[in-house]
């Protein structure tokens, strides 16, 4: 009986010594714990439910809302970009700027040099001299052709020659204003081979396709200008999804450089023909906050809200999923030490990034307390909106 004693005392002292040399980290982690007896019932100490900020709540109504996805890019209205080129070819002689730097309407960009430019003035001053000889002669002409002085013929021909020569030298004039050249200076005689180009348009610089001593035809682009203040969304939407999109519907959208922050935007314009080739159509939306820093052409992916639905739900981390099974935490009772949950199957409907439908035909949930922070096996969120 001694020695059966003694066994019993030495198997004791060694469990106490692997406790003691393997203490529980229970109080130090977020533990919830299942009752042996039931494995659908979870005891949280107090302690545990404060020390882990846990909280509970109740099923509520949320708006889900449905909708088209898709994708786009940010751009700016056509009177908002600007190819700039100038009216005649030639060699560059100053050309200063650089992508990114901002221009004014009406600034000087570069400048063109071309023997041509010369000829031209040289026209247009022989032109304006003979003009008012050519008047003054069918003035003259005129007067003795009203006083049957002189022959029809000669009259007409006066005439003739007098508005051929006004004709050629306002469509000089014209051309010089274009080539951005005084035409009161060719008149005083000062004439130039260089012309200036100017903005048309404020904005940015976002192309340079020309440097010093470089010919450059008339229908090249030297530099593009682009005005970002009123930027808006350009997206592709398929043929089978258009006719669900109308205008001021929310669109929500982000971008690959920071795709975790939505925006938000609206639909202004639909287009009214399909892409053959792609067979999608094109629609205009308005951004919300045009100040955020997107960059013209940015690529964009969408969701244009076409429905929007009240349903019941549960803050998206309420919900555990095991096994393909969803599952929350009751609160069955309270006390002093301790709180009781029962683990409930449930059926899920639509999520969005911080809530999911919570499916209860027989609204058994519409008054209980559940866990709705500190879960800890949290549904995985492939929301939309």
């Amino acid at each position: 009986m001694k020695t059966y004693l003694i066994k019993i005392v030495s198997i004791s002292l060694i469990f106490i010594l692997a406790v003691s040399c393997n203490p529980s980290k229970t109080s130090e982690k977020e533990v919830h714990e299942v009752e042996n007896t039931n494995a659908n019932l979870v005891k949280i100490t107090i302690a545990q439910f404060e020390n882990s900020k846990m909280e509970l709540g109740a099923v509520s109504n949320q708006t889900f809302s449905e909708g088209i996805k898709t994708n786009g890019f940010i751009d700016v209205p056509p009177a908002n970009k600007a190819s700039v080129s100038a009216i005649m070819g030639g060699y560059v002689k100053i050309s200063n700027l650089l992508i990114g730097d901002k221009v004014k309407k009406g600034q000087f960009l570069l400048s063109i040099e071309n023997p041509d430019f010369i000829e031209i003035q040289q026209q247009f001053l022989e032109v304006f001299e003979r003009l008012n000889y050519l008047e003054s002669e069918y003035e003259r002409q005129k007067t003795l052709f009203e006083e049957k002085i002189t022959s029809q013929k000669n009259y007409l021909k006066a005439e003739s020659d007098f508005k051929m020569a006004r004709a050629i030298h306002n469509g000089l004039e014209q051309k010089l204003r274009l080539m951005n050249i005084n035409p009161a200076k060719v008149k005083q005689g000062k004439l130039t081979s260089v012309i200036p180009v100017y903005a048309p348009i404020s904005g940015n610089v976002t192309d340079v396709n020309t440097s010093v001593g470089k010919f450059m035809n008339a229908s090249d682009v030297l530099i593009e200008i682009i005005d970002s203040e009123h930027k808006h969304l350009e997206l592709v939407v398929f043929e089978k999804d258009v006719l669900q999109v109308k205008e001021g519907q929310i669109i929500y959208f982000q971008t690959p450089e920071n795709s975790l922050k939505s925006y938000t935007g609206e639909v202004h314009l639909i287009g009214k023909s399909i892409d053959e080739q792609n067979r999608t159509v094109r629609v205009h939306g308005h951004l919300e906050n045009e100040n955020e820093p997107f960059v013209v052409g940015m690529f964009v992916e969408a969701e244009i809200i076409t429905n929007s639905i009240e349903k019941k739900a549960l803050p998206i981390n309420a919900v555990l999923e095991e096994g393909g099974s969803y599952f929350i935490l009751v609160l069955k009772q309270k006390n002093e030490n301790y709180l009781e949950f029962e683990k409930k199957s449930i059926t899920i409907g639509l999520k969005n990034e911080n809530w999911v439908e919570i499916i209860d035909f027989k609204n058994t949930l519409d008054n209980s307390q559940i866990l709705i922070k500190g879960t800890f096996i949290p549904l995985d969120d492939g929301a939309g909106h």
